[in-house]
């Protein structure tokens, strides 16, 4: 983390100096950029992304009359971890949570009762420097809302204000009107916005407003959820675990935070409308279900019940397909007001989040006149897929469970096969619930294959895959994926030739001083009077140790002045971490005889893979899609 750049100021560093006129949040105004409706993750999360640019004016609003308490989704995927970490925000996350480091699976023993039939490692060796967590939902909005408050931005939410309605005019340059009712005082009073993100769950009024469709199936199916303070006799208690009876019965058992509390997800099977279970309903079928093992419950925490199914919304904007590239979108929606599913796969609140994280930085650059308007035709091509993709893994890996519970057998053979399924699904998707399967198809924003030879493990498409390095100016060991910041930066990573960098030959100095001259990108780019790297971040990795060379030798570009006293910037070259299998050329397959340059997306995908001295090639890319400002 840098901070002191405009000059030294005590007290705690991730609380930055108010913009001019943002010491405080005033009322909600009649005119804003952007409008978030709904405090869930995906719009929290998005709110917290926008907060960091005080010259747009956004603002949120939800109609709860306060932060959500207790309760919701928990399981926060090894990407999810990744994405907070461009807040800052990922150690306090590991420190206060549930690490999920192994799952379990039982199912019924022939002549009655339980048996574990396995036991898998949850997140595979090497797929992330983050492990699975669970945590609270309402807990890791807190971490969102503080960030939020100690932004220049000074965002807060305007709690107590229900969204009615949003009309969305014909002509392009005018605003956005959404009606909005105070749920205490009844007056309606409306906000005329830029752009509009409806991030208000699955009964989405936003989503409504422009005649979207949730296209799917419904389900009758209920499900329980407790968070419990129990004891009991079964002895994988602390370990995530799915149960299944030899007559259907179903619990995902997810252990939670703070080493006693544990949630119980229960299959209630097919449930009429109209019918209301009660906690002591889902008591009584998860004991059913647990027997011979018991259940002492003390307290619980949390209950509710659930039917949710399978659902896509046709489009996640205002445009309609055959309107694309005729008229910008100006309404948005994301989360459960586009994709809904089963709890199984752990993965609506971690999806959603990455919605607006695709989101959020491409309203910035349009907003900021970096972008032409068409980036935000990319957000509903690229994530809607996601969304497809998402329904698809949770309809095998629930056909998987169910099935293996419902095998009418007594012949161990056939039970151990079954379960032998569902252990095959859990890892077949362990990719995706990671949060690890997103791979953008080649477009405007993602390059294709070409040249992924010279860095096979950054695939075009696929999120920039961080590994250990040591930064040369002062030998500090870290994760390079760690430079990355949630500030709708794009980062370019140059990695060595085997030239010494301090020679004329080296490929990596002479990228240097292209990019250095006044018609390289990042100088054509870049508004006067910005530091150097506020729009294309540039960090170079050598091969030499920093035994080998020192900081003061490293090319002028890499040694940027910043800020207002023109401070030096120390942290923009890297060496290999020394030891075996920790060296990220070897790691991520670089090749050191030529080197490779790695363009990254705001949100951490990668864009393009190419050679040190395609010149041409990065200039045509960021030409479609950066606006000169020189």
């Amino acid at each position: 983390m840098q901070y002191f750049l405009n000059g030294y100021r005590p007290g705690d560093p991730h609380v930055r100096p108010p913009a001019e006129g943002r010491a405080e949040q005033a009322g909600l105004p009649e005119e804003v950029d952007v409008l978030i409706v709904g405090t869930g993750p995906a719009g929290l999360l998005l709110a917290a992304q926008l907060s960091e640019f005080p010259d747009i004016t956004t603002r949120v609003v939800e109609k709860a009359d306060g932060p959500l308490q207790v309760g919701r989704a928990d399981g926060v995927s090894c990407r999810t971890v990744e994405t907070f970490e461009t807040f800052g925000l990922a150690d306090r996350m590991m420190a206060e949570a549930y690490w999920v480091n192994e799952t379990r699976f039982w199912g019924p023993r022939p002549g009655g009762g339980l048996q574990r039939f396995g036991r898998l490692q949850d997140v595979r060796d090497g797929l992330s420097e983050f492990p699975h967590l669970i945590m609270n939902q309402a807990r890791l909005l807190d971490f969102l809302l503080e960030h939020m408050q100690g932004s220049p931005s000074r965002l807060s939410v305007d709690y107590g204000l229900e969204a009615l309605g949003v009309d969305v005019p014909d002509e392009n340059t005018l605003p956005v009107t959404v009606t909005l009712r105070g749920t205490e005082d009844g007056v309606e009073r409306r906000v005329r916005a830029r752009y509009v993100v409806g991030c208000d769950g699955a009964h989405s009024v936003v989503r409504g407003s422009i005649g979207r469709r949730a296209e799917g199936h419904g389900a009758d199916k209920a499900w329980g959820v407790m968070d419990l303070l129990a004891v009991t006799d079964f002895p994988d208690i602390r370990f995530k675990a799915t149960i299944q009876t030899a007559d259907g019965g179903n619990i995902l058992l997810i252990p939670r935070e703070g080493g006693y509390l544990v949630r119980l997800y229960v299959d209630m099977g097919q449930v009429e409308p109209g019918v209301r279970l009660t906690e002591e309903d889902v008591l009584a079928r998860a004991r059913d279900v647990l027997a011979p093992y018991t259940l002492d419950v003390h307290e619980v925490a949390w209950f509710s019940v659930y039917r949710v199914g399978h659902r896509v919304t046709d489009k996640f904007d205002d445009v309609s397909p055959e309107q694309v590239g005729t008229r910008r979108p100006r309404v948005f929606i994301a989360g459960d007001a586009c994709h809904t599913h089963t709890a199984k796969a752990g993965q609506g609140m971690n999806v959603s989040m990455q919605d607006t994280f695709n989101l959020g930085w491409k309203l910035v650059q349009v907003l900021q006149g970096r972008s032409p308007e068409t980036l935000l035709d990319t957000y509903s091509a690229e994530r809607r897929v996601i969304a497809q993709d998402l329904i698809a893994m949770d309809q095998r890996w629930s056909a998987a469970i169910g099935g293996a519970g419902r095998v009418d057998s007594d012949d161990p053979d056939v039970v151990r096969a079954a379960f032998a399924e569902v252990q095959r699904q859990f890892i077949v998707n362990g990719e995706f619930t990671a949060g690890m399967a997103t791979h953008y198809s080649p477009s405007l924003l993602t390059g294709d294959d070409t040249h992924l030879g010279l860095a096979t493990g950054f695939p075009p498409g696929r999120r920039f895959h961080s590994a250990p390095v040591v930064r040369l100016a002062d030998a500090r060991p870290l994760q390079l994926g760690h430079v990355h910041r949630a500030d709708a930066r794009w980062r370019l990573y140059a990695f060595a030739d085997a030239v010494d960098p301090r020679e004329s030959g080296s490929r990596l100095r002479a990228l240097m001083d292209v990019l250095a001259d006044d018609d390289s990108p990042v100088r054509r780019f870049t508004p006067a009077g910005w530091d150097q790297d506020a729009v294309l971040d540039v960090r170079a990795v050598v091969q030499q140790s920093g035994a080998e060379l020192d900081w003061v030798q490293m090319h002028e570009f890499l040694r940027p002045r910043k800020g207002r006293f023109g401070l030096l910037d120390h942290e923009k070259v890297f060496t290999p971490e020394p030891g075996h299998g920790r060296d990220i050329f070897d790691l991520r397959g670089i090749d050191r005889g030529r080197g490779a340059l790695v363009v990254v997306r705001p949100d951490q995908y990668v864009a393009q893979v190419l050679p040190l001295d395609a010149y041409a090639a990065l200039d045509d890319f960021f030409a479609g899609l950066l606006i000169p400002q020189r």
